[in-house]
């Protein structure tokens, strides 16, 4: 029953959330058709490849370039493009840029700004989060293999910025659970072919790497909490919401096709959020927007009532195949049923047996 609701709810969300976040265009992220599907495009510094992870282009890039080469090995599983479960990141970033969530906090640059559009600071909280995900995982991709072997990357750091790696072996050094995440995350990608399991535990199996990869990037990103001090507290509060909102869809080893990905990101709040804002109750924001900041508030507010003790039960909960399916239907029907309590959540996920 719960399935069939959240099919109908699928498809009428594509008509009611379409005035909120902005995120892409012509049905990809957001300026995908400016970006190369080709490494040797990059240019060469001191014999390596070259990234400017702070122009939105080059940015944007990355991600194109990690999807583009793990798509021969998932489309075994999943035969359409838009259906590898990668695109969450690329739309997101996209996401970030049209709200501001790219630009300058401190003011200090025109970073960001209608002067400077394409300028990803390194003072954002967001941006510095985003680098801990793509960038990791790029430097990962090109050190096993996914494009060719003897290619080398560098990614290019603002003077005075401490806290990114730039290398693969930099990222070993100093981050070493997130980037070892990675790296067998794509070396299993590459002998998905090889297992003989039926084709959704073969996906979960995939997922549940990937996931790892991405949870342990988020965890690395704690380094960026400095920059956090630069938004209003309602901003910081919803960025941490945000995060923490995380947890349940790693735990449930999402599937984050193009499709899925844009019902999630189209209520996402279309700017900074300011001190005077509270939703529901915030004018210039939509009633979709609205409801979902109220229910990342909600979700993080009993999480930390209960002193963590929720994501606890849900992560024990998602621990078989049919549990984390099951899991993925109930965040779907929580995003997109206008009725559903948070509160109602703890009483399901109480319910929920672990295995």
């Amino acid at each position: 029953m719960l399935h069939s609701r959240v099919v109908c709810l699928l498809l009428a969300c594509v008509v009611s959330l379409s005035n909120s976040a902005v995120f892409q265009e012509n049905n990809m992220p957001l300026q995908w058709a400016q970006t190369t599907s080709q490494i040797s495009d990059l240019p060469i510094e001191n014999g390596k490849r070259a990234v400017n992870p702070w122009n939105f282009v080059e940015l944007m890039t990355l991600y194109r370039l990690v999807i583009d080469s793990t798509a021969p090995y998932m489309q075994t599983l999943w035969l359409n493009a838009t259906d590898i479960p990668m695109w969450g990141p690329p739309l997101q970033l996209g996401w970030f840029y049209t709200s501001g969530r790219l630009a300058d906090p401190t003011g200090n640059s025109n970073c960001g700004l209608t002067i400077n559009s394409m300028c990803v600071s390194a003072q954002s909280w967001w941006a510095c989060v985003n680098y801990f995900g793509i960038a990791l995982s790029f430097m990962s991709a090109v050190q096993q293999g996914m494009f060719r072997d003897n290619v080398q990357v560098q990614m290019r750091v603002p003077e005075g910025e401490a806290n990114y790696c730039i290398t693969h072996a930099d990222c070993v050094a100093r981050y070493p659970d997130a980037i070892s995440k990675w790296d067998a995350f794509f070396q299993a990608l590459k002998t998905l072919g090889e297992l003989e399991l039926p084709e959704n535990e073969k996906k979960d199996y995939i997922l549940g790497f990937y996931w790892e990869a991405q949870t342990a990037s988020n965890l690395a990103s704690s380094v960026c909490n400095s920059r956090s001090i630069h938004y209003s507290s309602v901003e910081q509060t919803f960025a941490q919401a945000w995060l923490n909102a995380g947890q349940y869809v790693a735990a449930s080893r999402y599937e984050s096709s193009l499709p899925k990905a844009s019902l999630f990101l189209a209520p996402m709040p279309s700017r900074l959020l300011r001190e005077e804002d509270s939703a529901p109750n915030i004018g210039d924001l939509s009633a979709e927007e609205n409801r979902a900041l109220k229910t990342f508030s909600s979700l993080n507010s009993i999480d930390n009532m209960l002193g963590g003790a929720l994501g606890t039960m849900w992560k024990r909960a998602m621990c078989s195949v049919s549990t984390r399916e099951n899991g993925r239907r109930i965040l779907e029907y929580i995003l997109l049923n206008p009725s559903f309590s948070i509160s109602s959540l703890l009483t399901i996920v109480s319910g929920m047996r672990d295995c």
